[in-house]
């Protein structure tokens, strides 16, 4: 009679550890960024954005110079904590000092449409890269 040198129990928790570790090389980073940030709205309204929506001032969207179409980041002013989750739907800001346009409704809902800019946290959501 042979004798196995490990249980059930020590296969399945170093299955599980390497499914945790796994699961960590697939999941992209979070985006973290603080700076000055614009609103962008009336003179674009319908016109078309870089990703190939027609833009609407009245939608949480933003320009942001270099995170991937469609990503969902949480914006947060830091002058007053007020929030806002928008969509990346196009390039910008072209002013060199700015780090994320916003549409006139997230500029609304941050409460900084009256003065124009605002200083803010940008965070991406985590997501997860599916699998090859």
């Amino acid at each position: 009679m042979a004798i196995s040198g490990c249980s059930q129990n020590d296969t399945t928790a170093q299955n599980k550890t390497k499914q945790k570790e796994q699961g960590a090389s697939i999941t992209k980073p979070m985006h973290k960024e603080v700076g000055e940030a614009s609103w962008y709205g009336p003179g674009l309204q319908g016109k078309e954005t870089a990703n190939g929506e027609t833009f609407n001032q009245k939608e949480l969207t933003a320009a942001h110079p270099s995170l991937p179409m469609g990503t969902k980041a949480k914006v947060t002013n830091l002058e007053n904590g007020k929030k806002v989750n928008v969509t990346i739907n196009d390039r910008g800001p072209f002013a060199e000092d700015r780090v994320i346009d916003l549409s006139r409704a997230a500029a609304k809902k941050l409460d900084m449409e009256k003065d124009g800019t605002t200083q803010v946290k940008i965070e991406t959501q985590s997501t997860k890269k599916k699998p090859d």
